[in-house]
């Protein structure tokens, strides 16, 4: 694989955008944080080309988020391009994230969430908006004190992270939600019912994520209401497609009830701090 200059972004994007629904972390990452810089969340690149044309991208984060876009699955190649450098986790279609664990030789790293979930996809044309009640408003309407009750419950439940690292995360990612508007909630009298958002975003197509209804409250439909309904602002700003991933079969069922069609297998792979690629070690990097 070589190495992603920003001469080289027109294939790369292009190639990205056309597989959108399996590319939103890479796509989203490079349009908000950028190629080869030093914030956590900037990327670095690799391609495999073919007869001219992009045919496999690789995403590496700075703080060590692997994200493939690999369609032909040459996991030996990624495993020499990672050699040497720590990864934190891996993140994208389930048969890339799994072989590219096994050509890392990570297979039995300690990790603190392992899922493998349902991957939908929505023609927002085709979206059934749920009656029910409540109407949604800015995350930054929505009390705070209960908004943060509800992303800590999300990070020790839905995400497994270490009770000692779920506030700090908390506070980070409520920041990044009110600096990019991605996240909204359902209200109905004043009393917060919902959230949902998008954790990645491109002109025509959104990446939904973070949707979370309280405990006392699931199963009225609340959760998929937000969701429709937030969609249905998106489309009216140009966005035809979404995506997202399930964590439970109650979710999925939501999903479905509003158009979703499952189009594959996502998984969610993070480890329990950075770890050395074993497999890789006799390999080299190229450049």
């Amino acid at each position: 694989m070589k190495r992603v200059g920003v001469g080289d972004l027109g294939p790369v994007t292009d190639f990205l955008n056309r597989r959108a629904e399996f590319a939103m972390f890479p796509l989203n990452n490079l349009r908000l944080y950028g190629l080869d810089g030093d914030k956590p969340f900037s990327v670095r690149m690799w391609q495999q080309r073919s007869g001219g044309e992009t045919t496999d991208v690789l995403a590496l984060t700075t703080h060590g988020m692997v994200m493939p876009c690999l369609p032909n699955g040459d996991y030996a190649a990624v495993a020499r391009v990672l050699c040497g450098t720590p990864v934190t986790g891996i993140i994208g279609p389930r048969a890339q994230v799994r072989g590219i664990e096994t050509a890392l030789g990570l297979g039995a790293a300690p990790r603190t969430l392992d899922h493998d979930e349902p991957h939908f996809l929505l023609s927002l044309e085709a979206m059934k908006i749920p009656d029910g009640i409540g109407t949604l408003c800015p995350l930054g309407d929505a009390p705070e004190i209960v908004i943060r009750e509800w992303m800590l419950d999300y990070q020790l439940t839905a995400l497994n992270t270490p009770a000692d690292r779920a506030p700090a995360m908390v506070d980070q990612s409520y920041r990044a939600y009110l600096e990019r508007g991605s996240h909204v909630v359902l209200m109905d009298a004043g009393k917060p019912l919902a959230m949902t958002g998008f954790n990645a975003q491109m002109p025509d197509i959104v990446q939904i994520g973070g949707v979370y209804t309280p405990p006392e409250l699931r199963g009225r439909g609340h959760a998929r209401r937000a969701v429709a309904l937030h969609l249905a602002q998106a489309a009216a700003s140009g966005v035809t497609r979404a995506t997202l991933f399930s964590a439970s079969d109650r979710a999925a069922r939501a999903y479905r009830a509003i158009g979703f069609e499952q189009i594959g297998d996502w998984t969610l792979l993070l480890f329990d701090g950075a770890q050395m690629p074993a497999a890789a070690a006799t390999g080299t990097i190229v450049t």
